[in-house]
């Protein structure tokens, strides 16, 4: 099982580079960043963990360029967000951002997206609550008919673009109706949510793990609804804190990458959890002295 990595990255933790290149050398399969643009101090939308949000919430770096940072220091590394609010971005501008890293990364990129659930941070964005998820998946094909082999136009309900020339292009080729890097859809089990996903995505990115014995065969069925080959979908546990025992019934479940959840911290505590993670990954990897 690959085993990757998400971490808040903020200015008072450690480095993408430092980062970057500890994870690649320990043999760890990916990284992962959040996004928050803001966090404005009116909190009226609730933690959904509950208590008070976390401080880091408010410092995080901007996920791209920190990932182009740890692209620049490493081979094969894979690169990641989780997630990025889709909602809260200008389609046209993020398609040119994600194609040119994952052109630059050589194919490494990972676009996990989501709905978002901080209510102010959207609004300062000019996001309609109640329609973000439909937001979301039209924004997403509009910068998949960039994305395309050819100059494809899109009329939607949010927005539109025109044929045009967009270069440079994402490195993996179309799979079938999905065009792009390798997208993943966070969010909680539900209907709607797996209907995006088996329509403009490659698959989903729980976060937690819990309770996927129940909605992976509900997934499945969806996917295979909307006549997508059962092979093709992928499952990525997010944000997991890992025991072997889980790790196992993942593997059971078909599960073939799980992300587990690094502290907020400076370059001592994260490497000393790299350290604790050491051997849940494939055999014959060790840390770096």
């Amino acid at each position: 099982m690959r085993i990757a990595v998400t971490i808040f990255l903020t200015d008072e933790t450690i480095t993408p580079v430092q980062l970057a290149r500890e994870l690649e050398a320990r043999g760890f399969a990916g990284l992962y960043l959040p996004e928050h643009t803001h966090i404005p101090t009116e909190r009226t939308t609730p933690y959904p963990a509950g208590g008070d949000l976390p401080r880091e919430y408010g410092r995080t770096l901007d996920p791209f360029v920190a990932l182009a940072q740890a692209a620049t220091v490493t081979e094969h590394l894979g690169l990641g967000t989780g997630i990025t609010l889709l909602a809260q971005h200008d389609p046209i501008a993020l398609a040119k951002q994600i194609a040119t890293l994952d052109h630059l990364s050589g194919g490494r990129f990972t676009l996990g997206l989501g709905y978002g659930w901080n209510v102010e941070e959207a609004a300062d964005h000019g996001v309609t609550w109640r329609t973000r998820r439909d937001l979301v998946r039209d924004r997403v094909r509009l910068m998949q008919a960039l994305w395309a082999d050819e100059p494809t136009a899109y009329d939607g309900e949010f927005g539109s673009v025109r044929a045009s020339h967009a270069h440079p292009k994402p490195v993996r080729k179309p799979r079938g109706r999905v065009v792009g890097p390798r997208t993943l859809v966070g969010g909680a089990a539900g209907p709607k949510l797996f209907t995006h996903i088996a329509e403009y995505a490659d698959g989903w990115l729980p976060i937690g793990g819990r309770g996927l014995t129940e909605s992976l065969p509900v997934l499945r069925s969806v996917w295979a609804d909307a006549g997508r080959d059962p092979a093709d979908l992928q499952v990525v546990p997010y944000a997991v804190r890992p025991t072997p025992g889980k790790l196992a019934h993942y593997a059971g479940l078909g599960i073939g990458e799980v992300v587990v959840q690094l502290p907020p911290a400076g370059r001592t505590e994260v490497l000393r959890a790299l350290d604790a993670y050491a051997p849940l990954l494939s055999p014959g990897r060790t840390p770096r002295p």
